[in-house]
């Protein structure tokens, strides 16, 4: 577990299903625009965890309630040591800020190596749809650079949907908050 100020993040537990399910339920349509609502999800995710998938859930310090998920998927190691970023927040956290400082403990996790209890990472990539503002902020605001467009990238809500690809190395790492 790592701690910030106001928000901690951790691995999925089994007990977190009942909390996780109905964090997703209440805040359905502030995320369905944008990716799946799963509220039922969580089993499914807790059995991909390895080496290629890695879940973080964020969690408020004061309430101990589910800020938002960030999955680090697409993890490649060797002489690419790469992933990718896909996070949703939850009600009645959204537009806090928790959601940012428990993604800058992710980020800082993902780029620790694994001795310091870090995932080893190198590079960190996020695909954001360009219409999704609030999730483009939050690629901007942790540092990531925009590094171009992906035409019809995602199969989403019935349709191939198009992202902007931003991405932040380790050398990149700290950034200021913005």
């Amino acid at each position: 577990m790592m701690a910030g100020m106001r928000v901690t993040i951790r691995a999925p537990r089994p007990d977190d299903v009942v909390p996780y399910a109905e964090a997703v339920r209440r805040s359905a349509e502030h995320i369905g625009r944008w990716n799946p609502v799963e509220p039922d999800g969580l089993p499914d995710l807790l059995s991909r965890q390895g080496v290629g998938l890695r879940t973080f859930l964020i969690f408020d310090r004061e309430s101990g309630g589910l800020v938002g998920k960030c999955n680090v998927a697409n993890i490649v190691m060797a002489r690419f040591r790469n992933g990718v970023l896909g996070y949703d927040s939850y009600v009645p956290f959204d537009g806090t800020g928790r959601m940012s400082e428990g993604m800058r403990l992710v980020v800082e996790r993902c780029f620790l190596s694994a001795e310091q209890g870090g995932l080893g990472l190198h590079r960190l990539e996020i695909n954001v749809q360009p219409d999704n503002e609030r999730s483009v902020a939050m690629a901007r605001r942790l540092g990531f650079r925009h590094e171009g467009f992906t035409p019809r990238m995602l199969f989403l809500q019935d349709a191939w949907r198009d992202h902007e690809r931003f991405a932040l190395t380790a050398e990149e790492w700290p950034t200021p908050v913005r």
